[in-house]
């Protein structure tokens, strides 16, 4: 009863086929909205910006980007990390060699940039899959380290090796570099945040969704009924390569503003993206939040709990961390394998007859 279809009626294909068909759900997302952007900006300040906003919307467009080609393309990758890095390096050079463009339009190449290696990358995946597709994108992981660490071109013959956001500001406001006020970057990541949700649902409930839901569900059937395999993972791997570029522009123009490519970028952050998705559930948009959500507040939440309430050493709680994590990703491989999504589907199935018991 409390989460209503009853009377929701469409009397045309254009109202059917919307990004939320159902009057509640399209209410939900507005008020999302509007506490987003309209409350959030004016309470927050620079530890929750810093701990928890922005890791929460980067690593959001992330899980997104991955979901697309994991979850609903169905091809394993390992290397989300390195094409984050991508990203990270397209930017910065973008940003030191045209610095009078706005950091909107940077962000935007550096993603295009990303989706041209994740395609070149996602050849492999014309012949292979499962683990050996995983193995190879694995193999891009480590290669594109490698690559930003050898070639002195990509930090600018920076002695250190690390690149340097540049302070660049859009509008007047100042949004890269230590002077960046919190609300200002909060809103930079939520635009983009916001645009990659609304073209990864509209894409995901689409024809291109579609066709790439048949590659993963059985590509010979869908090959057979005349899906074409070369279009339909090029398109996931170029997809996905773009929101994990924006993500990784972000992540170090706007969160990290310095970086060095093994420590930020490594196989560490592979995982933890994947872990995301996997928790939050293959196949969903809303799981890519929620997976993002969770792993983002869990290493809060374990250090005001273990080291501020009980006075644990942190080396302890970020051990708990760990095994926290391990043990519900074989949790949810066991026992819900679509993960926080499928939970809360479950739950709108429960809201929709309670009081009633079935």
């Amino acid at each position: 009863m409390f989460y209503r279809e009853a009377g929701d009626f469409k009397v045309s294909y254009a109202d059917d086929s919307q990004t939320f068909p159902i009057k509640f759900d399209r209410y939900r997302y507005y008020v999302v909205l509007a506490v987003a952007f309209g409350i959030i900006p004016f309470l927050i300040n620079d530890y929750w910006a810093n701990a928890i906003l922005l890791p929460f919307l980067i690593y959001s467009i992330a899980a997104i980007g991955l979901n697309i080609l994991v979850g609903y393309c169905g091809q394993v990758s390992l290397g989300t990390g390195g094409f984050m890095a991508v990203g990270a390096y397209a930017v910065y050079k973008f940003m030191t060699a045209f610095p009078e463009v706005s950091m909107f339009v940077h962000v935007l190449l550096a993603g295009g940039v990303t989706a041209l290696v994740c395609v070149a990358f996602g050849l492999p995946s014309l012949r292979i899959k499962g683990f050996y597709l995983a193995v190879a994108t694995l193999a891009a992981q480590f290669f594109l380290v490698w690559l930003f660490n050898r070639v002195p071109w990509f930090y600018n013959y920076s002695a250190s090796g690390q690149i340097n956001a540049p302070e660049r500001d859009v509008f007047g406001i100042v949004i890269t570099g230590p002077n960046a006020p919190a609300w200002a970057t909060y809103f930079f990541c939520l635009i983009f945040l916001t645009f990659c949700a609304i073209v990864a649902r509209n894409l995901t409930r689409g024809t291109t969704g579609r066709t790439w839901m048949a590659i993963r569900d059985m590509d010979i059937a869908a090959e057979i009924i005349g899906v074409n395999p070369l279009k339909a993972k090029l398109t996931a791997f170029a997809v996905s390569g773009f929101l994990i570029g924006i993500s990784g522009a972000l992540f170090f123009s706007v969160y990290l503003g310095a970086v060095e490519v093994g420590e930020a970028f490594g196989i560490n952050k592979s995982f933890l993206v994947l872990f995301m998705v996997i928790i939050g559930g293959l196949g969903s948009i809303f799981g890519s939040f929620a997976g993002a959500a969770f792993l983002v507040l869990l290493p809060v939440v374990l250090k005001v709990l273990g080291v501020d309430v009980m006075g644990w050493p942190t080396d302890i709680v970020a051990h708990f961390q760990l095994v926290i994590v391990g043990g519900l990703i074989v949790f949810f491989l066991i026992a819900e394998p679509h993960g926080l999504a499928q939970l809360w589907r479950v739950a709108k199935e429960k809201l929709r007859l309670w009081p009633f018991p079935h």
